[in-house]
C-alpha cells in the first residue's frame, strides 16, 4: 500500500512539472487562474495540491510560480529580443512596474540593470 507521504511527494512532483512546463514550453500562459489550471489538469482539490507542494518543497505554489516567472523572464532577457513590455504581457503580468517589482523582490536587481550585466554592459 502507498504510504501517504509517498503520495505527497508524487502530487507535489506533478505540480512542479506541470508549472514548469506551464511557463517554460507552453506559447502562452493560460488565460485561468494557475490555481484552476492546477487543480483541472491534475484532476485533484487545489487545496490538498496546495498542502502536498507546500510541505514537500518549503514554499507555496503561488512563491514557486513567481520563481519560475522570473528565471523565465531572465531568459528573455537574455535574447535580447523582446521589451520588457512585451515579456510582462507574454507572462501575463498586469503591468511592466508589477513584473520590475517581482524581479528585483527575486534577484536583488532591476531586469534593466540584470539585461546590461547580461549584455557586458
Amino acid at each position: 500500500m502507498e504510504d501517504r507521504s509517498d503520495k505527497r511527494v508524487m502530487l507535489a512532483e506533478k505540480v512542479r512539472d506541470l508549472i514548469i512546463q506551464m511557463i517554460h514550453y507552453s506559447l502562452e500562459l493560460p488565460s485561468i487562474n494557475y490555481s484552476e489550471y492546477i487543480s483541472r489538469n491534475l484532476c485533484v482539490n487545489y487545496t490538498l495540491l496546495s498542502k502536498s507542494f507546500s510541505k514537500i518543497n518549503g514554499m507555496t505554489i503561488e512563491q514557486f510560480i513567481i520563481h519560475e516567472k522570473i528565471e523565465k523572464v531572465k531568459k528573455l532577457l537574455s535574447h535580447d529580443d523582446l521589451t520588457l513590455s512585451e515579456i510582462a504581457w507574454k507572462l501575463r503580468y498586469s503591468s511592466t512596474a508589477h513584473l520590475s517589482s517581482q524581479f528585483k523582490r527575486i534577484t536583488g536587481i532591476t531586469p534593466s540593470v540584470f539585461k546590461k550585466i547580461i549584455h557586458g554592459g
